[in-house]
């Protein structure tokens, strides 16, 4: 993994080369203040201040050389104004003339992130580094991008690569190195304690069995908060089997349990004063003479039993066992990230994670986190009179709510496992980029993570 601590330094005054921000309103008037020679090179290059494009310019001295970059606002950078440039310049070190870099620090890193674990012979440049004025913002920024990173990595990894067991080593090595406690459950532990999860992963190859995974970390006198995250390693549908195109990226049915490791170790490395509650429900929906069929009626860890009105509809049955544990231990909040409908793509996009909470405090703060880190999110209703939808003839309720508001039922039925007077919080998330922008590749990615962040941050500062 790219090492983000030295890609932004403080400015003492070492050498580097000029970075000139610019707008369009402002270009003009900048253009007029050049010498010649740069008025020259900015027309050469068909520069004129547009968003994400730059232009090299001369120096004062032979070898010397600068850089000018367009910018939405030149006043007020924001996280990924600076993202291109840092993927198109050379290596060497930078620093912004007459601006501060402020959250455009984190665009500046991940603008490098490269994923080229399966490349045979990969790209590699060294390293762009950005020397700042701001040296206090930069060890939080550095925290952001390496959880960024490890979201992408993770969720970019083939499934044959990560199943249940590369999750459990991942929660592993991030629990040592907080000095954290670790439990696993799985086996006849799991069938017995944990049956949704069990029952959605029992399928798959033994090498890839189900298993719950838990981190405690921190004081227990402070305030305990659980982050719970679907970590479905690879979701065939089961025996309601995918279609090729709905498969094709499944790999990233984890993406949940992902967000769910790059938090807890972003909220362990920035000391937050929290008892936390981590849990993956990790499992692979696969096929085979025991699978999981459609019309079997399940017992939750709750006592609520599920009738299987579709074997694709898994994510939300390893959600409720894992919510359910989440709750027994009392915290005073959940949060829950999870790759868990397509609804929610066709209602939002892949840019936009649906939240649902049923907690106006907590949903109100979120979005106001995810105004300030950039991160957005849109909230979405926990519409009560669709729980019909969740009607079962012989068992408490169905798995799946039919072809309408499939993200809300998804969510309803999640609902059924956190009690009201417990603030919890639902992210459907994509964790997935279909087109490249700048500092954001095509592939994994973390949606909703700094937001949440955010918001936890400010509720429990660090001391």
């Amino acid at each position: 993994m790219m090492r983000y601590d030295d890609l932004i330094q403080p400015d003492n005054g070492q050498p580097a080369t000029p970075i000139h921000i610019v707008d369009k309103n402002g270009f003009v008037s900048w253009l007029a203040a050049q010498p010649d020679p740069v008025r020259t090179a900015v027309k050469a290059q068909k520069f004129e201040g547009s968003v994400n494009d730059s232009a090299i310019l001369p120096g004062d001295k032979p070898g010397e050389w600068a850089v000018v970059a367009g910018v939405a606002d030149a006043s007020a950078l924001g996280v990924w104004n600076l993202a291109k440039l840092s993927d198109i310049l050379p290596e060497g070190s930078y620093r912004l003339l007459d601006a501060d870099a402020g959250d455009a620090m984190l665009g500046w890193m991940l603008g490098q992130y490269r994923y080229h674990e399966y490349l045979s012979e990969p790209k590699v440049t060294g390293a762009r580094v950005l020397l700042v004025r701001e040296p206090g913002k930069i060890h939080n920024i550095v925290l952001q991008a390496r959880a960024t990173a490890l979201v992408r990595d993770l969720v970019n990894r083939p499934a044959g690569d990560l199943g249940p067991d590369a999750l459990e080593a991942e929660a592993k090595r991030i629990a040592k190195a907080h000095k954290a406690d670790v439990t696993v459950t799985a086996g006849e532990a799991l069938e017995a304690g944990f049956p949704l999860i069990h029952a959605v992963g029992k399928a798959a190859a033994r090498e890839h069995a189900p298993r719950l995974i838990e981190v405690e970390w921190g004081d227990p006198r402070h305030p305990r908060i659980a982050i719970v995250g679907k970590g479905i390693t690879f979701d065939s549908g089961g025996l309601d089997i995918k279609p090729a195109s709905g498969m094709r990226l499944m790999k990233k049915d984890m993406g949940g349990a992902a967000h769910a490791l790059a938090l807890a170790e972003l909220i362990m490395a920035a000391h937050l004063p929290v008892r936390l509650h981590m849990l993956v429900a990790a499992a692979e929906n696969s096929i085979s003479g025991n699978a999981m069929r459609p019309g079997d009626i399940i017992k939750s860890r709750k006592g609520i039993t599920v009738e299987i009105d579709n074997t694709d509809a898994e994510g939300r049955l390893v959600l409720a066992d894992a919510l359910t544990k989440a709750v027994e231990d009392t915290p005073e909040l959940i949060v829950d990230f999870a790759t868990l409908t397509g609804a929610a793509r066709v209602a939002l996009g892949p840019d936009l994670p649906a939240m649902f909470s049923n907690d106006d405090a907590a949903a109100d703060a979120l979005i106001a986190a995810s105004k300030a880190q950039a991160d957005p999110l849109w909230r979405m209703p926990l519409w009560a009179p669709y729980m019909e939808l969740l009607d079962s003839d012989i068992a408490d309720m169905t798995n799946s709510g039919g072809a309408f508001a499939g993200a809300v039922t998804a969510a309803l039925f999640m609902q059924k496992f956190v009690p009201d007077d417990v603030p919890w919080v639902h992210l459907d998330t994509f964790a997935w980029r279909p087109t490249n922008k700048p500092g954001r590749p095509k592939g994994g990615e973390a949606l909703g993570l700094r937001a949440v962040f955010g918001y936890l941050a400010d509720k429990y500062p660090a001391r």
